[in-house]
């Protein structure tokens, strides 16, 4: 029983990873997770 709770917790925290970057990538976001992604003047350096 514990290995399912186990997976499920994986099972969500990669879940809500792929939405928060499905999210950044739609809304603009060129540096997903830098906290100056949309007002960067070096969008083109981003990694």
């Amino acid at each position: 029983m514990g290995e399912y709770i186990a997976i499920g917790i994986i099972v969500l925290i990669i879940g809500f990873a792929v939405f928060y970057v499905v999210k950044a990538k739609k809304s603009g976001s060129k540096c997903i997770g830098c906290p100056h992604a949309k007002s960067c003047k070096n969008k083109k350096d981003c990694k």
